[in-house]
């Protein structure tokens, strides 16, 4: 369970660095200024920086939708990690009850043997008066 937990927030950390990488690559889509005059390689250079960053946005939108999809399967794993955990202590408890009740059991046996033991001791030491 413990290694459940820590991979859930392994993957929450990945989603957070998905995200900000996310968000970063927008700002710098935001910032970069297109020409509004000058030579046709200034606005091929300025096209191809937008279609990097279009790219890498697409890239980043894909790692938060990944990071996205481990965190579920890792709420999952925990879930399934966590009825286990339960499963195992109600059976330990149920092992704990059975123990106490056959030691009750092995002590009510006792008592009665020395009760027996003395009621014969007892009766014996009667007759023999």
């Amino acid at each position: 369970m413990q290694k459940s937990e820590r991979v859930l927030e392994s993957a929450n950390n990945n989603l957070k660095n998905a995200q900000e990488a996310l968000e970063s690559s927008y700002t710098q889509l935001q910032n970069i200024h297109t020409p509004k005059s000058g030579t046709i390689s200034e606005f091929l250079s300025s096209r191809t920086l937008l279609d990097s960053q279009r790219s890498l946005i697409k890239h980043n939108e894909e790692w938060v939708d990944f990071a996205k999809n481990e965190i579920r399967a890792a709420k999952e794993r925990l879930k399934l990690d966590m009825i286990e955990f339960e499963k195992f202590n109600y059976l330990d408890v149920q092992e704990i009850k059975m123990m106490i009740k056959l030691q009750k059991v092995k002590e009510s046996k006792e008592l009665d043997d020395i009760a027996l033991i003395t009621y014969d001791n007892k009766r014996n030491i009667e007759e023999a008066s």
